[in-house]
Parts: C-alpha cells; sequence; structure tokens
C-alpha cells in the first residue's frame, strides 16, 4: 500500500478546521497531519509535520494566506489547494495565489456549514491527489509575474479573424494559459476563444487579470460578442460557450445547456461548434487539465479539416486532458507549453504565414488519410531554447 498523503489544513475558521479534516478521513490514502489558525503558526506546522499538501485560506488575521503563500514558494515549495470566497476581491487575490505558484483553488461555499461544504468534498479529495502528484513531476521552469505592470494596447481596426483558436484547458491552466498569451504579439490576425474549468465568479477577474498581462485584448465572453483579429474570449463559469457564423458577423453564444464530461463549460461544447462552423478555419488546443474534456471535440475539428494541438504531457501539471487526445490519435501536434504561444503567433499571426498555411494544410488533407488509431503518433514540435 502506497503512503498516505499528508495534509496540512490552515483556516482562521474554527470550524472549517474541524469540518474539512472530517470530509477528507473519509478517503483513506488521505491523513490530515495538522490544522493551523494562521499563516505564521502554519509556518512552524510546516517545519515540523512536513505535510505532502496543504489546504489554505487566502483570508486570515495576522499573517494572511497570500504572504504565507510567498514565504513558502520561497524556501520550500508545497502543491498548495487554496480556498477562495466568491467575490471580485477573492477572485482577482486567487488569481494572484495561482500565479505564486498554487495549484489549484476551491470557492469556499457561502455558507460554511456541514451541508454546504458537502457540495465540494467529492472535489477537495480530488484536487488534493492531484496536487500530490503534480508535485512528483518534474515540470519546466514556467513563471508568471505575481504584480503585473499593465500592457498597453495600441488601437487597432476592427478584422474579421483568419482562423478560430479554441482552447480547453482545466487543472494548472491560469499560469499555463497566462504564460501561453503572452507569447502572441498584439497585431495577431486569429481570434482566441477559451474555456477553461472555473466557478461562476472567477472568470471575470480570471480575464481582466490576463488582459492586465497580455498584448492581445481579453475579455469575459458575452452573448453576441463579435469574433476578431487579436481578440481572446474566456467562457464565464456555468455557461457553455459555442461559435455561430451570422450576417452581421461571427460571434459568440453562451448556453446554459447541461453539464457534458461533468463541465460547463465544456471543451467539447466549443470544439464541436468551431468544427461545425468554421471546418478547416478552425483550430483545437487541449491544453493542462484533469478528465478527458475536449478529446472527441478536437477530433471533430480534425475531422472537419482543422489543426489539432495538444499540450505535451510532460509539460502539464496535469496531463488527463491531452492525453485522452493523444490516445485516441485526434492530435495533429503535440508542443509543449514553452512553445505553444510561438507556434499560434508563427503560424496564425501573420499574413504571409497564413496565406501559405492555407495552402500547405490543403495539400496535406489530400495527401494524408485521416488515421485514429491508438498506436499513430503525432508530429511532436520541438521547442527552440529560450536560454543563454
Amino acid at each position: 500500500m502506497s503512503e498516505r498523503i499528508r495534509v496540512l489544513v490552515v483556516d482562521d475558521s474554527a470550524l472549517m478546521r474541524k469540518l474539512i479534516p472530517a470530509i477528507l478521513a473519509r478517503d483513506s490514502s488521505i491523513e490530515v497531519v495538522g490544522t493551523a489558525m494562521d499563516g505564521a503558526f502554519a509556518l512552524k506546522k510546516i517545519q515540523e509535520l512536513q505535510p505532502d499538501v496543504v489546504t489554505l485560506d487566502l483570508e486570515m488575521p495576522r499573517m494572511d494566506g497570500m504572504e504565507m503563500l510567498r514565504l513558502i514558494m520561497r524556501s520550500a515549495p508545497l502543491p498548495i489547494i487554496l480556498f477562495s470566497t466568491h467575490s471580485k476581491e477573492g477572485g482577482y487575490a486567487t488569481m494572484k495565489a495561482l500565479a505564486l505558484g498554487a495549484v489549484d483553488f476551491l470557492a469556499k461555499p457561502k455558507d460554511a456549514a456541514a451541508g454546504h461544504l458537502e457540495d465540494i468534498a467529492d472535489q477537495l479529495i480530488a484536487k488534493i491527489k492531484l496536487a500530490k502528484r503534480a508535485a512528483q513531476r518534474k515540470l519546466p521552469p514556467v513563471t508568471v509575474p505575481e504584480e503585473l505592470p499593465g500592457v498597453k494596447k495600441p488601437a487597432r481596426p476592427a478584422l474579421a479573424p483568419r482562423r478560430v483558436i479554441a482552447v480547453g484547458i482545466s487543472t494548472g491552466g491560469p499560469n499555463a494559459l497566462q504564460f501561453m498569451l503572452s507569447q502572441i504579439p498584439s497585431d495577431f490576425l486569429s481570434t482566441i476563444l477559451v474555456v477553461q474549468h472555473m466557478p461562476e465568479g472567477f472568470t471575470e477577474m480570471f480575464a481582466k487579470r490576463l488582459d492586465e498581462c497580455c498584448p492581445l485584448e481579453v475579455h469575459e465572453a458575452r452573448s453576441g460578442d463579435l469574433l476578431l483579429a487579436g481578440r481572446v474570449l474566456i467562457c464565464p463559469g456555468n455557461r457553455h460557450m459555442m461559435v455561430r457564423r451570422m450576417p452581421r458577423g461571427d460571434m459568440v453564444v453562451l448556453s446554459d445547456g447541461p453539464p457534458v464530461n461533468g463541465h460547463r463549460p465544456s471543451a467539447d461544447v466549443l470544439f464541436h461548434s468551431a468544427a461545425q462552423e468554421f471546418s478547416l478555419m478552425s483550430v483545437g488546443v487541449v491544453m493542462t487539465g484533469m478528465g478527458e474534456d475536449g478529446a472527441e471535440g478536437l477530433g471533430a475539428i480534425k475531422a472537419a479539416g482543422g489543426m489539432t494541438i495538444a499540450q505535451s504531457e510532460e509539460s502539464c501539471v496535469v496531463s488527463g486532458m491531452p492525453r485522452a487526445a493523444i490516445l485516441k490519435g485526434y492530435a495533429n501536434k503535440v508542443i509543449p507549453l514553452e512553445g505553444l504561444g510561438s507556434f499560434l503567433a508563427n503560424n496564425y499571426g501573420a499574413e504571409k504565414n497564413l496565406a501559405d498555411k492555407d495552402l500547405g494544410e490543403k495539400v496535406e488533407k489530400d495527401e494524408k488519410p485521416e488515421k485514429t488509431e491508438k498506436h499513430d503518433k503525432p508530429e511532436r514540435t520541438p521547442v527552440p531554447s529560450h536560454r543563454s
């Protein structure tokens, strides 16, 4: 039997310090080794107890979760799962904490009574197990800034996009997406649509943070938003996002349809609509995340003649989503996180590149029959070294 996952629970609420361990005790693979009521006490407990994973409330007296997180990541990094409040301030603080190195987060129930905490019990247990696994992976060093100076965005005409790039992403997504988008210049000629598995109320702050640090314009999507070159639209939490070609312009349509693959938003919903509406003009990208959301939708884009890309497993915090697409034979290319942004910029960002690409993709599709057997290996794109 493998060793149990040692968890330290840090929260200023006595009720939460009682309820969280009670929930985790149901899983025999998890052991709560201690609790702490603030960051200062938690730092001592970490040295004493050597936990594998820490659950951390961001809002605490004396030393809050943010300051504690900074100190941990500077000295002895640990996988940390955040508890955040449903508010704009809480959402923005969560995005900053993820930039500091926290693995994932959960939205704290507005009423922390036992019955309400039950709603997120399964998620909490799953995220702790994933955090432990993520800590064991040898990931390339990819850092994003906590404080953002802001990026000045030059005015540009409203142009229809040359490509519609649909991205599906989950655990580990905020940092990975920020890193990828920061590599794409403001004169990019395509539009990017993102489904990030994130609770309602947090995607607005996520989009705002990305807009502050990336050359492209980033917004939380609304029904009727036009697809424009150089624009990134983030699907709101608890909604599905689709695309439609309309006489007045190609646009986003949001839906309250049932969850797909257990998710709303679902990458599969976005990918299927992109394949149906844009076929050859669609590009699907599956990035870090747990589960298989996006795999079948990526297959639909490939079948429609679009380009399909999976983030390399070794560069993911959690590789479930891209692995599923790769094993099903749906990924034309497998690219490490370090190279995703530059690949998109080089292939779908300049007029001359797009003209060449239109011809090249048609020839490739005509000459190469589709194969989806598990043993088919997608092309792996190497990443040029950025180190001097």
